[in-house]
């Protein structure tokens, strides 16, 4: 039986963060900015980010970048996010490599425009072989969309004979979503004061920790990082066990 004392203690440093990145156009209002020079500040702050958690040894970190709800955003912000991501992936990709950082990215990317799609995928294959941090950004992604195409599949095992509905589990379900290849986040930060999940890792984060920050993400850095982490490790994680 496991010790008392070791069943109490605080939990070890998250092995997977994730990020709801928020306030990026509340940063640029506050200072009578364009929108766009939220997300570009906004972008420099995932660089950052990135480099702290490959120094600090996180295994996992997964960012919420555009949601399947972003879409109702004004189209030319739109459009500068998309112009943004391109930047982001072209010019990123020797920095992940320096850091052997491996990318992948999830969400419904069809509806992505081609180009961004190519760059993706090039980006995603020329990393894939990187394994000090697993970068996972979340594009056109939607938690309760993810999880419906998990039943969808899983549906047509059963209707096609392959599957037995008792054969269901909770571990099988959770292979058949995106990110069926990751653990579940130890640690979810929200930014900007905001206290919601906002249809992100809907499913993963049942038993994650949730750390909320008024920093807007465009001031978000290694010390906001580490204070998240230092919160995450005073908490008791008993995952529905008695506590102390």
């Amino acid at each position: 039986m496991e010790p008392a004392a070791s069943r109490h203690a605080p939990p070890a440093p998250p092995r997977h963060i994730a990020i709801i990145m928020d306030g990026n156009g509340r940063w640029a209002v506050s200072r009578g900015l364009p929108r766009v020079a939220g997300h570009e500040r906004g972008a420099e702050a995932v660089r950052a980010t990135v480099r702290a958690c490959r120094e600090l040894g996180i295994a996992y970190l997964t960012l919420y970048a555009f949601s399947s709800e972003n879409w109702k955003r004004p189209a030319d912000e739109v459009h500068d996010l998309m112009g943004l991501l391109r930047v982001y992936l072209e010019g990123e990709l020797d920095e992940l490599a320096r850091n052997d950082v491996r990318l992948r990215v999830i969400g419904e990317l069809a509806a992505l425009n081609a180009d961004i799609q190519e760059l993706i995928a090039r980006a995603q294959d020329q990393t894939r072989d990187n394994a000090a941090l697993t970068l996972t950004v979340a594009l056109n992604y939607g938690g309760r969309n993810e999880i419906v195409a998990a039943v969808r599949a899983l549906a047509e095992q059963v209707a096609d004979g392959r599957l037995r509905p008792e054969e269901i589990t909770p571990e099988l379900f959770a292979g058949h979503l995106q990110t069926g290849d990751i653990p579940d986040p130890d640690l979810m930060i929200r930014t900007s004061g905001e206290h919601r999940l906002s249809n992100f890792l809907l499913w993963q984060c049942a038993y994650s920790e949730f750390v909320f920050t008024p920093v807007l993400w465009p001031d978000f850095g290694r010390r906001e990082l580490e204070e998240a982490i230092a919160e995450y490790r005073r908490r008791e994680r008993r995952y529905g066990g008695a506590g102390a």
